[in-house]
């Protein structure tokens, strides 16, 4: 049978909307089934609890489980192994901290390709380290301290929640910007009681984990790794007010296997940026000395992308190996 051409033009063009048409009706479904949520990290982990936060929000609003499947090892490579290697529809999705960005250099020969093999769905919230110090040490400021640590080389300890973590990658990024010399010393458990006993001098530590040594006194706040201050800490200074250009610290957002539509990506992004204006999210978030951090997937993309950069130059100049 022969067709007129306008007839086939038709037909061609009908063909051609149809797969389009298919993908916006899957994300008006979407989802049918219960997502998981893979996390590097074990359960009661930060980056665990933000991403339980944002899955109930998102199983409260989608009408479908969002289920947490914690995944530890390799410094959160296992999990991101995971969800590289799932499908691309929308039904397994990423837990996102700063671990995939440090991961990246860290590394050798891993099985994947971050910035190229997970798809940025939106950012969650940001978490701010300070630099705390024993009260036994001298300097109450930040450029006290600088001067104190230039007067002593060598002599101040620095702990962290292990070799590439993100404690110890905030203090080797001070180190090179104010061009002090500390000796860094990796913790696998709680460097706390030896920071609190003097054992050890400084750590650059989440909010969470300080915050109530600090109000007791038993810790010294100089400084927030922000580049501006926190409402959550008005009264102290971010660090960039003296070493200009400083801006470290925690964050957690969600990513999805390369090639999940995005539409789905779209959607995904616009519910949890309706979760961070929520009180209650915000509350919850301000419980684990988080701050919303709003995104569009693109700007989420960036964001990882020069954060992956940034990180790779220390690591790189400081010459750290995996703990």
């Amino acid at each position: 049978m022969k067709l007129h051409r306008r007839t086939f033009l038709h037909l061609a063009a009908g063909a051609t909307a149809l797969p389009l048409a298919t993908r916006f009706a899957l994300a008006e479904d979407y989802p049918t089934r219960p997502v998981r949520v893979v996390v590097g990290f074990p359960a009661s982990n930060a980056s665990d609890i933000v991403a339980r936060l944002t899955g109930q929000w998102l199983s409260e609003r989608l009408g479908q489980p969002f289920v947490m499947e914690n995944r530890p090892g390799a410094g959160g490579n296992i999990g991101t192994e995971v969800v590289v290697n799932a499908a691309p529809d929308g039904y397994t999705l990423l837990s996102l901290s700063p671990s995939v960005a440090t991961n990246a250099t860290l590394y050798d020969n891993l099985n994947f390709n971050f910035l190229r093999d997970i798809a940025p769905i939106a950012g969650v919230a940001r978490a701010p380290y300070i630099l705390v110090v024993n009260p036994s040490l001298p300097p109450k400021t930040v450029p006290e301290f600088i001067a104190y640590a230039k007067a002593n080389p060598g002599k101040l300890d620095m702990a962290s929640a292990g070799n590439g973590s993100l404690s110890h990658m905030c203090g080797e990024l001070f180190k090179t910007m104010a061009g002090v010399d500390m000796v860094h010393v990796p913790y696998r458990g709680s460097f706390v009681p030896d920071l609190l006993g003097g054992q050890v001098q400084v750590v650059f530590s989440p909010i969470s984990q300080s915050i109530g040594y600090i109000k007791d006194g038993k810790l010294r706040a100089l400084a927030v790794t922000t580049a501006t201050r926190q409402a959550l800490l008005p009264d102290i200074p971010a660090l960039a007010e003296f070493v200009p250009g400083y801006e470290a610290g925690g964050w957690y957002g969600m990513g999805a296997p390369r090639n999940t539509p995005a539409d789905i990506v779209d959607k995904l992004n616009k519910e949890i940026n309706a979760a961070l204006t929520d009180p209650k999210m915000i509350t919850a978030l301000a419980d684990l000395g988080a701050i919303p951090m709003p995104t569009t997937a693109a700007e989420f993309g960036k964001f990882l992308a020069a954060e992956t950069e940034k990180w790779g130059k220390v690591i790189r100049a400081a010459n750290i190996k995996p703990g």
